[in-house]
């Protein structure tokens, strides 16, 4: 069966198309900058790459292009689109509604539809991905896919926050996490390196965005990430954890509202805010050793948050198995992943500095250690696809 797996954004679709079960990639693009004046499309097929610069004025343009790339005489993958026997559809915040994947109707857009206000950036957009595949493929069965949904595990005490009860029941206030396609994929490549099934993990997703899950038997039991992705570590451009009190304080010093403060908390604030430079962890570590020292302390804010996570859960978890690392920090920062993990071998983590140093996937603790320290690339898409065959074969 032909998948293809959309990731539908405010202004871009990234998608790919997968061959299941054997999940390889036939072709995968990105349409950038859809309603403006030039959107940059990007398509790769066969070890070729096309590059294109025009105009798409909305979402369902942007999936009439990319069916024509897919079915091109020369270097379409189709010959036509219904060869695709399903889609699935990155959905980012499903609520208490869905615990997994599963096939979109119109109960399943309702409730699509109900939780953006929660979401008010990425619903809407998953949506309008939706309804531009369904005028192309009408007859094509369609799977949502929720950044929310594997979080669901999560035990009361662990979602709740110490407000009102009343506020919960009546506006959904709670921790929902996010992240959570990355956190079940390499949770489950994990357990498959280390011949353990339903082991206990500590899943570290590091990116521009980052959140850790503490995975007991097969199941999330916490999650940094909350109501919002603004919750937990320190991101790229995310405050992450303080004080609430300081929302209102610098409303009242400042004299800003809250969509301007809240801009500050999502976009200026992390990394960025910290160094003043830059929200990419490389150009921080290549300024530390120029000597910056805000790069500096950004990084050491940055690696003593996870710490502080990783120690929390290892608690929640009772025995922990491994402590892993994905995403683009998580996977191609040896730097970071040593500043994280060195000096707890009391705790039974043990890094081995050559391992370490190496790419991609490994294993990077002391062969005497009693928590692996991992390494799992992440694959989101894959997920989707396998999640979206899985349902709809």
């Amino acid at each position: 069966m032909k998948v293809l797996v959309i990731n539908s954004g405010s202004s871009s679709i990234k998608y790919q198309v997968f061959q299941m079960p054997e999940s390889s990639v036939l072709a995968k693009g990105l349409i950038e900058r859809i309603g403006e004046e030039k959107s940059n499309v990007k398509y790769s097929a066969s070890d070729e790459t096309i590059e294109i610069e025009t105009k798409i004025a909305n979402h369902e343009d942007g999936m009439s292009l990319i069916f024509k790339l897919l079915t091109d005489s020369k270097n379409g993958i189709l010959k036509d689109v219904n060869e695709i026997g399903s889609v699935g559809h990155r959905i980012v915040h499903g609520g208490e509604a869905f615990t997994g994947s599963v096939i979109i109707d119109d109960n399943v857009v309702a409730k699509i539809e109900e939780y953006s206000d929660l979401s008010p950036l990425h619903n809407p957009a998953n949506l309008t991905g939706i309804n531009a595949c369904k005028k192309s493929l009408q007859d094509t069965p369609m799977v949502g896919c929720f950044d929310t949904g594997f979080h669901q595990t999560m035990p009361e005490h662990a979602y709740l926050y110490a407000l009102p009860y009343e506020y919960y029941k009546k506006y959904k206030v709670r921790r929902y996490g996010f992240h959570g396609t990355s956190h079940k994929y390499v949770y489950n490549e994990a357990c498959k390196i280390l011949g353990k099934p339903n082991a206990n993990i500590i899943t570290c997703h590091l990116g521009n965005g980052g959140s850790i899950a503490a995975i007991k038997d097969g199941k999330c039991i916490d999650t940094s990430m909350g109501l919002t992705p603004l919750e937990g570590l320190i991101m790229g451009t995310r405050s992450g954890d303080m004080d609430p009190a300081i929302v209102t304080y610098l409303m009242d010093k400042m004299n800003v509202t809250t969509k301007e403060l809240n801009d500050i908390m999502n976009k200026k604030s992390g990394l960025l805010g910290i160094s003043a430079i830059s929200n990419d962890m490389r150009t921080l570590i290549e300024e530390k050793d120029k000597g910056n020292k805000k790069a500096e302390l950004a990084i050491k804010m940055f690696c003593y948050r996870v710490r502080k996570y990783i120690g929390s859960y290892m608690i929640a978890l009772e025995k922990t198995d491994a402590i892993l690392f994905t995403g683009g920090i998580g996977e191609n920062n040896p730097f970071v992943r040593k500043w994280i993990t060195e000096n707890l071998e009391f705790y039974g983590i043990e890094v081995d500095d050559k391992k370490n140093n190496t790419r991609g996937e490994s294993i990077f603790s002391k062969d005497s250690a009693k928590i692996k320290l991992m390494v799992v690339s992440t694959d989101e898409e894959l997920s989707i696809a396998i999640d979206t065959y899985n349902i709809c074969k």
